[in-house]
């Protein structure tokens, strides 16, 4: 459920502020929300971040929908709280991006992301982006501590290991003293 929540709460909040971003900011000059440190400009970005891959929209268009069915799949066996806000975080934020390059111009499958945030004096080639990079980038942090903290998908500890006097394996059952002919 928590899962739910986050992807569908992560998902609306950046398909809302991508429509006032393009109602309000289109053919707008930057607007300065906090000086030197946030501006709102907007861009539509063919290509993914820092004007990477500008030339292959499908292709990134292609990764955000495998990287859906992907947390889709993945989220069946989540039990443990925090891989749900990461994975639903995953999953608004690629959804998001996908809705952009699906539904906006120039075509179908081709559409460029609305990115509108800026942090203006941080090295030149910080790029403008939006509520959806933003969630990616959450859930990847989120994503690397949980799995260097070796948590499972199922809330489970990856290196738990059995106790010291406990025997394991396929004699584990076997009377230590028997003739082992």
């Amino acid at each position: 459920m928590l899962f739910a929540v986050v992807a569908v709460l992560g998902y609306l909040t950046d398909l809302i502020t991508k429509i006032i971003a393009v109602a309000r900011l289109e053919d707008a000059d930057p607007v300065v929300v906090i000086p030197h440190v946030l501006h709102l400009t907007f861009l539509r970005n063919p290509g993914a971040a820092f004007g990477m891959a500008t030339g292959f929209t499908i292709v990134l268009t292609v990764i955000a929908l495998t990287v859906c069915v992907v947390v889709l799949r993945m989220a069946r066996q989540l039990r443990d709280p925090m891989w749900a806000v990461g994975l639903g975080l995953l999953l608004a934020g690629a959804l998001g991006n996908l809705t952009d390059r699906v539904f906006r111009e120039p075509s179908p499958l081709q559409g460029h992301v609305v990115d509108f945030l800026q942090f203006p004096d941080w090295p030149p080639s910080w790029p403008v982006f939006n509520i959806a990079d933003v969630m990616i980038n959450v859930a990847a942090v989120i994503i690397v501590v949980q799995t260097v903290r070796g948590i499972g998908l199922d809330g489970t500890k990856a290196d738990k290991k059995p106790a010291d006097d406990e025997h394991t394996g396929p004699d584990a059952d076997a009377d230590p003293d028997a003739d082992p002919a």
